[in-house]
């Protein structure tokens, strides 16, 4: 059989069938973001996702992928303007990310997604536990019937909700940590590689799951290193080359020779020349 032959077989459906139809994007803006910097990976990226958009994060490995949205989300210093709806963001304090609506599928599922010696119930309520809490007391039920409910919607196999997420698969262990990240109630969704070491099947599971939190209205912001998934999956993409933005594609413009050109910087729109032309008249 050949590689195409056993991804069908796996997937149970032609290839083109693993990318579901994009949903339709508001003209209403989620998340805007302005002249965003982190020493030594990120230097003045600037871009808006809108309500119900799929929006990706391109660039070769060390281009500061995961950098723009650890700096988002707090987790590492930053300069720039991050709105939230409107809201400003308060820089270097995660939790003030979680409260305003932004969530992070962290690409580092082991090390930084889960508590792989943990259970579902400790797992999901992870960064949301402050909605459990009654009268100063947390209510254990109720993270329960929380857990319970990400079990059955993503079809999670387990023992029970005690059984510790070291034992599970690594499609498994990716379906808790986004169960986790959901259960926050954002508004923006920011997945990074999400389908990292996972099987084709339960990547065509992901993959619409995406595009069905965008019909809902949600932002999402897609990073990965799979060409395929940002040309199927996003409406638009920013390419980065070592922590610089080099262009914006759109539509018919998302192709492997187009990205590939931004990210080795043999290509950048007009405005990133007229930003880079900018910053070395200062």
């Amino acid at each position: 059989m050949s590689e195409r032959d056993m991804a069908m077989a796996m997937v149970g459906r032609e290839l083109t069938q693993v990318f579901p139809e994009k949903a339709t994007p508001s003209a209403d803006i989620a998340l805007e973001v302005e002249n965003l910097s982190s020493p030594g990976a990120v230097r003045s990226v600037s871009f808006s996702v809108r309500k119900g958009e799929v929006f990706g994060l391109a660039g070769l490995m060390g281009a500061g992928r995961t950098e723009t949205a650890e700096a988002l989300m707090g987790l590492r210093r930053r300069r720039g303007t991050v709105r939230v709806y409107g809201e400003v963001l308060a820089p270097n304090r995660p939790e003030s990310a979680v409260a305003a609506g932004l969530a992070y599928l962290s690409e580092d599922r082991q090390g930084k997604g889960i508590l792989t010696r943990a259970g579902i119930t400790e797992n999901t309520s992870l960064a949301s536990l402050a909605r459990y809490v009654r009268n100063g007391f947390l209510s254990n039920a109720a993270r329960r019937r929380a857990a319970e409910k990400y079990v059955g919607e993503f079809s999670v196999r387990a023992a029970n909700l005690g059984a510790n997420l070291e034992f599970f698969s690594g499609g498994n262990q990716q379906k808790m940590s986004l169960a986790k990240c959901l259960d926050t109630e954002p508004r923006v969704l920011i997945f990074d590689e999400p389908t990292r070491g996972i099987d084709i099947k339960t990547k065509s599971g992901i993959y619409r799951f995406i595009q069905a939190l965008a019909r809902t209205g949600m932002a999402c912001i897609l990073i990965s290193s799979e060409m395929e998934e940002i040309i199927g999956l996003c409406h638009r993409v920013l390419v980065l080359y070592e922590g610089e933005a080099t262009g914006i594609l759109e539509e018919a413009a998302i192709t492997e020779e187009e990205i590939m050109l931004h990210a080795t910087r043999l290509k950048t729109s007009e405005s990133s020349r007229m930003a880079a032309a900018g910053e070395g008249g200062q």
